[in-house]
């Protein structure tokens, strides 16, 4: 069931460790598509599941200023992966995996 082929279309570093899991992008079936960002884990106490932050500045017309602003991701996080909380990372969309996951993990950064 292991897949050959371990192109998943984006410049990432493929993980060193290996997974039997059918939802990673390395090493199952799971096509990844659209958008990728990057941000740091904040949590990663659900099982297989990491949720990602990142901060953007939001433009207010009003007051001619901009207001920070943050946006919580979750994601899939594959076996071997494995990214803690604290950890930066990339993520890509994916297929929907449950009813709140439709990114997953693909690489550690930094």
């Amino acid at each position: 069931m292991v897949r050959k082929k371990i192109d998943i279309g984006l410049d990432a570093k493929k993980p060193k460790n290996v997974c039997s899991s059918v939802k990673c992008p390395w090493h199952g079936h799971l096509r990844v598509r659209g958008r990728v960002f990057g941000g740091k884990v904040v949590s990663d106490k659900a099982p297989f599941t990491v949720v990602v932050q990142w901060d953007h500045l939001h433009y207010i017309p009003k007051y001619e200023r901009y207001e920070r602003r943050r946006t919580r991701v979750s994601a899939h996080n594959p076996a071997c992966i494995a990214a803690k909380e604290g950890d930066a990372v990339r993520i890509a969309e994916c297929r929907p995996l449950s009813k709140a996951k439709a990114f997953v993990v693909i690489e550690k950064t930094a």
